[in-house]
């Protein structure tokens, strides 16, 4: 396995720096705080314009035929400016769901779209009860003539408002924590017996509470090409893995941020980052974040070449970004000083980021508890 990025991908990975750094400065972050839609929709039709939408998609359903690796390089770069673009919610949640267990037509009719920036799509999978167990569902589907009714609540839907359609996750069959008997739908959010409801965040990024209250769904929605506890495991783990990559970039960020600080900031006639404790502390900072990119780039390869332990290798990674941007996110207020913690400092944009990242998706007691499930320790 060659973990050197290409030719090609060294050149997007340089494409996506420069975008960033052209398109997202911090203070666009700071302005968004009080956007009731939380994003840049003219920035999200550039980020199309570049193809960046499609990537995980393949060409007959209007993307790149690109790879995670490809994925993990634009979201690494995304995550360097806290861009709160809907690429986590629209592209890897409810995108990936549908291109694992959607029919041709259903692929057909959404997936261009989604890579044209037209339409936003999001995944409701958690429930108040399950934290992070995908098959712990008690939303219920019951069959109903032609079509289906569903009655339920999820929790922290990302973006929901905006969507489309919410790919929503619910039992037809078996008991609550079966992964048989588990079915996908498209459901949209303005349908009647829908409500949302916005549930504020640390990190200002929209998220929803779901509810779901005998809402009728056509037999046409239920996303029925593939099993649907096999795609949404598969789904997961790369939006899983997609944020870890985000979560890179922002902790090398913050991880610069900081050194900057070091060499700039003086006391005592000398730059702070002369003290030798603060030298290893920024040292050891470094070694997390070398090996959360090792494990990253590693998961990703392990899906693109489908090897049996890509779960295990998705695990890995986000248990170990989650603790290095913990970390990265602490020393980086501390050597800040007083300073750090204040508004007007943009490194606490950082630390909130890091707080709910960590806890998206599985936090690390998760996903340690999952690696030593998928080796049957």
């Amino acid at each position: 396995m060659n973990f050197a990025l290409s030719d090609e991908q060294q050149m997007l990975q340089k494409m996506a720096g420069e975008f960033v750094k052209r398109e997202s400065s911090l203070k666009r972050i700071r302005q968004l705080r009080e956007d009731p839609t939380g994003f840049s929709k003219p920035l999200w039709g550039k980020m199309a314009e570049l193809g960046w939408l499609g990537i995980a998609f393949p060409e007959s359903a209007g993307g790149l035929g690109q790879g995670m690796v490809e994925t993990v390089v634009v979201m690494e770069e995304l995550g360097r400016g806290l861009m709160p673009e809907p690429m986590l919610s629209t592209v890897l949640l409810g995108g990936q769901a549908l291109l694992l267990a959607g029919t041709p037509e259903q692929q057909k009719t959404w997936l261009p779209k989604v890579a044209d920036g037209k339409t936003f799509l999001s995944l409701g999978y958690l429930e108040p009860q399950s934290r992070y167990e995908p098959f712990d569902v008690a939303t219920q589907a019951t069959r109903e003539g032609s079509g289906w009714v569903l009655s339920g609540e999820k929790v922290f839907v990302p973006d929901a408002e905006v969507c489309e359609r919410i790919v929503v996750s619910a039992r037809t069959a078996g008991n609550r924590r079966d992964r048989d008997g588990v079915e996908l739908f498209l459901v949209n959010p303005k349908a009647k017996g829908v409500t949302l409801r916005e549930v504020p965040t640390m990190d200002w990024r929209k998220r929803h509470m779901l509810k779901l209250d005998q809402v009728r769904v056509d037999e046409a929605e239920r996303l029925s090409g593939a099993p649907a506890d096999r795609a949404l495991e598969a789904a997961l783990d790369r939006a899983a893995l997609a944020l870890s990559a985000e979560m890179m970039g922002a902790m090398n960020e913050a991880f610069r941020m900081t050194v900057e600080y070091l060499k700039t900031r003086v006391q005592f006639g000398v730059p702070i980052g002369t003290f030798q404790a603060l030298k290893h502390r920024a040292s050891d900072e470094y070694v997390q974040t070398e090996l959360a990119r090792s494990a990253v780039y590693y998961a990703a390869m392990c899906i693109d070449e489908k090897m049996p332990e890509a779960a295990a290798a998705v695990s890995t990674a986000k248990a170990r970004c989650n603790d290095a941007f913990h970390l990265v996110a602490n020393e980086s207020i501390q050597m800040h000083g007083g300073i750090g913690v204040t508004d007007e400092h943009d490194i606490g944009f950082f630390f909130k980021r890091a707080r709910v990242a960590e806890v998206t998706l599985g936090d690390s007691t998760y996903h340690r508890d999952r690696y030593a499930r998928l080796k049957e320790y």
